[in-house]
C-alpha cells in the first residue's frame, strides 16, 4: 500500500476487525438502555417501592395507588426521551461532516467514524482534525487551542504531526492517520478528564434541582423513622395507621414528577428545535438560551449572505492587473467565501505564472502572499493592516467603498523577502497596485430578526474581522441599534480597554480570533449571558467559550464541532425561534416546579410540627395522590408545553421558592389549625383527614388559578377540568379515600377554615414578597460595598 493509492478494501476490513476504527468515545445521545435505566432506576423510584412494600405488609392495598402515577410518569419520560433521541440522532447523521479519504486509488467522502488507522485523508482550512495524523503533503496553519489552550497558529509541513481536536486555520494538506478512536490524543484527554471527575457543567436550573433532590433524599430516612416512632410508640396509633401516616408524609415531601417533568420538557425542547432544523448538541444550552441577554454575531454569513461577489478593481498604480489576478487566483483552491468570490471573478482560464512560494491567508496577519519567481512577490490583504501609516495614500479611494459597507482588499507588490515564519510585512516595501472591493447582500430577514431581539431586551454585538466602518454601515442597514458606536479592535491594546469597549460599543472591527474570545469573556464578567453565532475558523474560540455557541452548518467544520447548537439550514432568522424555545421550556418548568414545591413545603413543615407536638399526621397516601394528580401532575404537564416567551430573570430556585412558599405556608397553617381544632374538640382521625384534604384541595385550586393567569381558553379548560376532577373525585371515591360525611360541628370548622384560605394566601404572599424584597436589597447593598 502506498499513499498514492491509499488503503485497499481488504486492508480497511482487516483494520476494522482489529478494532482500529475511529469510533467516537461516546454517542452524542444516550442509548435506549441508558434512557430506560435512568428513568426506572432512580433513588425516588426505589423509595416508592419501599413505601409500597411497607403498605403491602399491613394490607393497605388501596393506598398503593401512587405507584400507578409513578409508573405513568416513568413511561411518559421514557417515550418522550426515546422520541427525542431518534430525531436528534437523525439530525446528527445529516449534519455530520465528511472527510475526503483515499482508498483503492480513488478519493471518496467518509464519515469520521468510518475511517481506520493508516487511511490517507485530506484536510482544508476550517476542518477539524478527526484523528491523530502525520502530514504527507501540503502546508497548513494549525490551531491547537482546543487541546492546549494556546491560540497561536502552528505551521505544519510534510512530516508534521496533526493532533486530533485541533483545527486548520489555513492551507491544505494530505495526511495519514496514525492513531484513531480511543487511541487518539483528544480521546485520551477526554478519558483522563472523565477519570478525574470532570463533566460538562449543568445549567443553574439542573444544579438547583440536583441539590433539592439530594437534600430531600437525605432527609427522607430520618424523618420517616422519627415519624413512625412518634405515631406508633408515642401516640400509640396501630401499626397500619402508623405506616399509612408515615408513608403519606414521605410521599408529600417527594417532588416525584419534578425531575421527570424537567427531563421531558428539555427533551421536547430538543425535539421542537430539531423540527426547525436546529441540532442541539448539549441539552444544557436550552436553559442557557432562556437567559441570553447578549448575542454576538459575525457580519458575513449572519447579517449578510455568505456568498460574496467581487466588483471591478480600483487601480492604485501601474501593473498588469489582469495577469496578476489571474495568476494569483487561477489555480487557487479557495477555502473561504472571499477566496471563492475572487477566483470566480479573476481566476477563469487558469494560472499564467508558476508559483514558487506562498503564504496562505491567516487571520493573525490578515494577508496571503504568492511569489511568482522573476515576476515578483504579490500580497493581498486588509488595506489598513498591510499599508499601516501609508493607508493615507489611497484613503480617498478606500473611504467611499467602506462607507458603502463593502469589504475591501489591497493588492500590492512586495519588494522584499517574505518572512518565515509568516509575520507582519514592512509597508515601506509595498507597491500599491489596486483595491479589490467585494460585497455581500444583507439577508432579507435580518432587519426583522434584529428587531425581535431588540424587543426582547437582547443586546447585539457585531464582531468582525472586517474594517469597522464597513461593518458599522452594514449593521445600520440591518437595523441594529447603536450601529454607529464602533471601534477598531487594533486600538484596544489591553484587557481594560477591551472590557470598556465591550460595555459601550456595538460594532467591533478588525477583531482577531483571540480578541473575539476576550470580548466574550469581558461580557460574561459584566454579568451577561452571552450567545455567540458564527461560522468561520476565526469564530471557534469564541463559540467554545460563550455560554451558548451557535454555528452555521455551512461554515467551518470546527465551528460546528465546538458549538452547542448547529443551524442546519444556516439560516440566522431561525434564532428568534431558538431563543423563544429556550424561554418557553425554562419559564414553564419554573411555573410547574412551583406547583410541586407547594406540596413539599407544607408536608415537610407539617411533618416537623407533628414530630414536635402530640399531633397525628392527618393524611392518607391515597388522599395525597388525588391532590397531587389534580393540583400538580395534570396542570404541570399541560402548562409545561405552553408558549411562554418572556425573558428569564433571577435564580431558578429563588424564583420557584418565591412562587411556592405562599401556597405551602397557607396549606400548613390551615391544616395545623385543623389539627388544633381536632385536638381541642376530639375530632376523629377520619374527620380530620377529610377536612385537611378538602382544605388543601381548595388551596391547590386557588394557587393553580393564580398560575393560570393570564387565562386563555386552554387554561380555563385546564382549571375547570382540575376543579371538576378534584371535587368529583373527592365525592365519587370518598370510601376509598377515607373521606367521611361531616357532622354539623365538623362542617362549621371546615367552612370557617375554607373561608380563611384566600385571606391567608394573600397575607402569606405579601409577607413572602416583603421578605424577598428585603433580601434583594441586602444583597444589592453588599455588592455595592
Amino acid at each position: 500500500m502506498t499513499s498514492s493509492n491509499g488503503l485497499t478494501s481488504a486492508e480497511v476490513e482487516a483494520r476494522r476487525r482489529q478494532g482500529k476504527v475511529n469510533l467516537p468515545p461516546e454517542s452524542p445521545t444516550k442509548t435506549v438502555g441508558q434512557i430506560v435505566r435512568d428513568n426506572l432506576c432512580t433513588y425516588f423510584n426505589l423509595v416508592f417501592v419501599v413505601l409500597a412494600i411497607m403498605l403491602a405488609s399491613v394490607g393497605s392495598w388501596l393506598n398503593m395507588g401512587f405507584l400507578g402515577v409513578v409508573l405513568c410518569n416513568t413511561l411518559i419520560g421514557i417515550a418522550q426521551q426515546l422520541r427525542a433521541k431518534k430525531t436528534i440522532d437523525e439530525l446528527t447523521l445529516v449534519s455530520a461532516h465528511k472527510v475526503r479519504c483515499l482508498r483503492n486509488g480513488t478519493w471518496n467522502s467518509c464519515l469520521s467514524e468510518e475511517l481506520v488507522q493508516a487511511d490517507v485523508v485530506e484536510f482544508g482550512a476550517g476542518d477539524q482534525i478527526v484523528a491523530d495524523a502525520v502530514v504527507l503533503d501540503g502546508s497548513v496553519q494549525v490551531n491547537e487551542s482546543l487541546i492546549t489552550g494556546e491560540a497561536r497558529a502552528v505551521p505544519k509541513t510534510a512530516g508534521g504531526e496533526l493532533r486530533s481536536g485541533s483545527f486548520l486555520m489555513a492551507g491544505h494538506c494530505t495526511a495519514r492517520l496514525t492513531r484513531v478512536g480511543a487511541e487518539s490524543y483528544a480521546s485520551k484527554l477526554t478519558a483522563a478528564a472523565q477519570a478525574d471527575g470532570h463533566k460538562v457543567a449543568k445549567g443553574e436550573m439542573m444544579r438547583s434541582l440536583d441539590k433539592l433532590i439530594k437534600a430531600i433524599g437525605l432527609g427522607l430516612v430520618p424523618v420517616g423513622v422519627a415519624l413512625f416512632w412518634k405515631q406508633h410508640w408515642v401516640l400509640e396509633v396501630d401499626l397500619r395507621g402508623s405506616v399509612e401516616s408515615t408513608v403519606a408524609a414521605l410521599i408529600g415531601m417527594i417532588p416525584e414528577g419534578l425531575y421527570l417533568l424537567t427531563s421531558v420538557a428539555l427533551a421536547i425542547g430538543m425535539l421542537r428545535l430539531a423540527r426547525r432544523r436546529v441540532l442541539t448538541q448539549d441539552m444544557n444550552c436550552i436553559e442557557t438560551l432562556a437567559r441570553v441577554d447578549v448575542l454576538c454575531v459575525d457580519k458575513t454569513g449572519t447579517i449578510t449572505e455568505s456568498a460574496m461577489e467581487a466588483d471591478e478593481p480600483v487601480p492604485l498604480g501601474n501593473g498588469p492587473l489582469e495577469d496578476i489576478l489571474r495568476s494569483y487566483y487561477g489555480a487557487e483552491e479557495p477555502d473561504n467565501d472571499t477566496g471563492r468570490a475572487l477566483k470566480d471573478r479573476f481566476g477563469k482560464g487558469g494560472r499564467l505564472w508558476p508559483v514558487t512560494g506562498e503564504i496562505p491567508f491567516n487571520t493573525a496577519y490578515k494577508y496571503s502572499a504568492k511569489s511568482f519567481g522573476e515576476k515578483g512577490v504579490y500580497v493581498v490583504g486588509a488595506p489598513d493592516v498591510l499599508a499601516g501609516n501609508r493607508v493615507v495614500e489611497f484613503r480617498g479611494k478606500l473611504a467611499p467603498l467602506l462607507a458603502e459597507g463593502r469589504r475591501v482588499l489591497l493588492l500590492a507588490r512586495y519588494n522584499g523577502a517574505l518572512p518565515d515564519p509568516p509575520g507582519q510585512l514592512d509597508p515601506a516595501h509595498l507597491e500599491f497596485l489596486a483595491l479589490l472591493p467585494l460585497q455581500n447582500r444583507i439577508r432579507a430577514n435580518a432587519p426583522k430578526t434584529f428587531a425581535y431581539f431588540a424587543e426582547q431586551g437582547v443586546q447585539i454585538k457585531v464582531i468582525s474581522g472586517d474594517d469597522p466602518q464597513a461593518v458599522s454601515h452594514v449593521a445600520a442597514q440591518a437595523g441594529i441599534a447603536g450601529a454607529e458606536q464602533w471601534v477598531d479592535a487594533t486600538t484596544l491594546n489591553n484587557d481594560e480597554a477591551l472590557a470598556q469597549a465591550a460595555e459601550t460599543c456595538t460594532v467591533f472591527g478588525r477583531v482577531t480570533p483571540e480578541q473575539k474570545r476576550k470580548l466574550v469573556h469581558a461580557l460574561q464578567s459584566q454579568g451577561h449571558t452571552v450567545a455567540m453565532n458564527g461560522d468561520g475558523v476565526n469564530d471557534v474560540l469564541a463559540l467554545k467559550d460563550a455560554d451558548c455557541g451557535i454555528a452555521m452548518a455551512s461554515g467551518a467544520q470546527a465551528a460546528s464541532q465546538v458549538a452547542q447548537l448547529v443551524l442546519l439550514d444556516s439560516d440566522f432568522s431561525a434564532l428568534p425561534e431558538v431563543v423563544a424555545e429556550g424561554r418557553r421550556v425554562i419559564n414553564n418548568i419554573q411555573r410547574s416546579a412551583s406547583l410541586f414545591l407547594v406540596k413539599n413545603i407544607f408536608s415537610l413543615l407539617l411533618s416537623l410540627v407533628t414530630l414536635c407536638l402530640p399531633l397525628a399526621y392527618p393524611f392518607q397516601p391515597l388522599q395525597l395522590s388525588l391532590l397531587s394528580a389534580v393540583t400538580i401532575g395534570l396542570p404541570s404537564f399541560v402548562l409545561a408545553l405552553e408558549p411562554n416567551y418572556e425573558r428569564v430573570h433571577g435564580k431558578f430556585m429563588h424564583n420557584v421558592l418565591h412562587a411556592a412558599l405562599p401556597g405551602g405556608l397557607t396549606d400548613f397553617l390551615l391544616v395545623f389549625c385543623a389539627q388544633g381544632f381536632a385536638y381541642a374538640f376530639d375530632l376523629s382521625a377520619d374527620a380530620l383527614g377529610t377536612i385537611s384534604t378538602l382544605l388543601v384541595l381548595e388551596t391547590g385550586l386557588i394557587v393553580l388559578f393564580g398560575v393560570c393567569h393570564p387565562f386563555t381558553p386552554l387554561r380555563w379548560t385546564l382549571w375547570g377540568s382540575c376543579t371538576i376532577l378534584g371535587l368529583g373525585g373527592a365525592v365519587l371515591f370518598a370510601p376509598w379515600l377515607e373521606l367521611i360525611p361531616l357532622d354539623l360541628g365538623d362542617t362549621l370548622i371546615l367552612v370557617v377554615l375554607a373561608a380563611l384560605v384566600l385571606p391567608v394566601l394573600r397575607t402569606a404572599t405579601w409577607v413572602v414578597d416583603r421578605l424577598w424584597q428585603t433580601g434583594r436589597h441586602l444583597r444589592d447593598r453588599r455588592k455595592t460595598t
